[in-house]
């Protein structure tokens, strides 16, 4: 396995990989947030908490690693996700043209999560690198099924970017976002799903893989969708890990299926990623598979984006008619994704839609938590910057 120490060295830990599940770090962020909150009784006995010591929690999800100041699925950030806290850790699955699995958040964003573009390897893109030119932005497609395993390996992890003005491939690859960070952008290990699960077993923290819709066209030389699925599950059981510790995802209904019936110990906690664009979290009518009916398919944990289960009453965040539903319906309830949107000064964007109007700062962030974890009863939260949840379930006594 090529998993380094680069990141224990950086920070200045002595000790191995094992001894981040023994002491969280979560850092000046949550104390920021708190501070950026309303007076009232959440605000009291949130920063009462602030300087305790914070253990490792289910309800802090890791999402992509810790992306917020780190490149996305890449050993630096899993390692900082998990010094934060963060009980679970998140390796988005995809395929090489050899057909092994690596973690990348979509078999086609080489582009903008690594260097490619400026290795010999961007000549076998799908589509190199086009300057922006009038009404046209700058463009390129990298895919994961391009390459082998091997130049895979060969790249390094960079902050999910791209510079849609640029003239030149340097500039296309220098976009990050203003609230981001370059600070740790230069040392991105990219890893195999393989390398991914013995890395998150050393760091004592669960999985949550899940398989990304391919690019291509499926079956790929003779690797089926179910192929795809089955192998995910096999590189668990290969490696010994119990399917208690293992909530493998997906957008599509129909893989969460696939392991329901073929890979059932699996399957039970296999959460289906609800993406549905068509769905109006207020009005049960356009839930199609209803709830009720995901459950009597197998289905026990669905994850939307966060606005879906969130609605405003009265000026006050309350669950949603989705959240409700699925409540009744005995489904276990999963969320994302959190600190992905920037400050939260201008209503937070697309994961706050339904409640924006009362989102002002970026202390609502732990408003939103509270009543998601409080009243909506999410079993976790996926954040960009686990240290946010993870101190709140700290606080809170959760698990």
């Amino acid at each position: 396995m090529r998993i380094s120490l680069s990141l224990s060295i950086l920070l200045g830990f002595g000790f191995g990989a094992t001894a981040f599940a023994e002491g969280v770090d979560l850092g000046p962020r949550p104390a920021y947030l708190v501070s950026q909150m309303n007076p009232g009784p959440l605000r009291d006995k949130l920063a009462a908490c602030i300087g305790n010591p914070a253990k490792p929690s289910l309800f802090s999800i890791s999402h992509r690693g810790a992306p917020l100041q780190f490149p996305e699925h890449t050993e630096e950030g899993y390692r900082a996700a998990a010094l934060m806290g963060a009980g679970i850790l998140e390796c988005d699955v995809t395929f090489t043209a050899d057909k092994e699995l690596v973690c990348r958040h979509s078999q086609n964003d080489l582009h903008t999560t690594t260097n490619i573009l400026a290795t010999d390897l961007a000549a076998k893109c799908t589509s190199g690198f086009k300057p922006a030119s009038g009404g046209d932005p700058a463009s390129a497609e990298c895919r994961t099924s391009d390459i082998s395993l091997a130049e895979f390996r060969s790249l390094k992890g960079k902050m999910d970017s791209a510079d849609k003005q640029a003239q030149s491939v340097e500039d296309y690859m220098n976009g990050t976002a203003s609230w981001r960070t370059e600070l740790y952008g230069a040392t991105g290990t990219l890893m195999t799903h393989a390398e991914s699960i013995a890395l998150f077993k050393d760091l004592g923290v669960k999985f949550t893989p899940e398989l990304k819709s391919p690019k291509i066209d499926m079956p790929h030389d003779g690797f089926s969708q179910a192929d795809y699925a089955q192998k995910l599950i096999d590189e668990y059981k290969q490696a010994g890990i119990p399917p208690e510790d293992v909530f493998a995802q997906s957008f599509r209904l129909d893989d969460v299926l696939y392991w329901i019936e073929n890979e059932p110990e699996f399957g039970k906690q296999a959460v289906f990623l609800d993406g549905r664009r068509d769905i109006n979290p207020q009005d049960p009518s356009t839930f199609s598979p209803s709830m009720q009916e995901l459950k009597e398919m197998g289905v026990n944990y669905i994850a939307p984006p966060l606005f879906v289960l969130l609605s405003v009453e009265d000026g006050k965040i309350v669950p949603s008619a989705y959240a409700k539903a699925a409540k009744e319906a005995g489904l276990d309830l999963i969320t994302w994704t959190l600190e992905r949107s920037g400050p939260l000064n201008t209503g937070g964007g697309w994961y706050y839609q339904t409640v924006s109007d009362v989102i002002k700062s970026d202390g609502d962030m732990l408003e939103v938590v509270d009543v998601l974890a409080g009243d909506v009863g999410v079993k976790g939260i996926f954040s960009d910057w686990p240290a946010t949840t993870s101190f709140y379930a700290s606080c809170m006594g959760l698990k």
